[in-house]
């Protein structure tokens, strides 16, 4: 007996797969390797509404903080944060989850620790490296 997980849409027949399940992968974790929106993406220095909304950000850490583009998809089980929320909190995504236009995906881990503790509203001097 095999261990294989069958792929989804695998019980339809063959020459109706692709009608049935036209997104039959969407959502699913494919290995280690795959698209990554948030490498070269733009960060919340480049974005006006995000620069005026963390206005107590110096430039340089506003750099850090790179926003997935609009129609990346979230990785399942990833955390994220929204930077339009008025008190963001940390998520984790589905499988089904994508960036929208009015979105401000933060990735956390693609953000140093104690800035991203400031961006979920931590405010433990010791958890935002404001004790150094």
């Amino acid at each position: 007996m095999s261990n294989r997980v069958p792929q989804p849409g695998a019980q339809h027949p063959e020459e109706w797969r692709d009608d049935l399940n036209p997104n039959r992968m969407a959502g699913t974790n494919q290995g280690i390797a795959g698209p990554h929106p948030e490498v070269g993406a733009r960060t919340a220095y480049d974005l006006k509404n995000l620069h005026r909304r963390l206005s107590d950000y110096r430039d340089d850490e506003l750099k850090q903080i790179p926003v997935l583009p609009e129609g990346s998809r979230l990785e399942q089980g990833a955390t994220y944060v929204d930077l339009v929320q008025d008190a963001p909190r940390e998520f984790t995504a589905t499988g089904d989850m994508s960036a929208g236009a009015t979105n401000c995906y933060v990735l956390k881990s693609t953000v140093d620790y104690t800035l991203w503790n400031r961006l979920i509203g931590v405010e433990n001097p010791e958890r935002t490296a404001a004790a150094r």
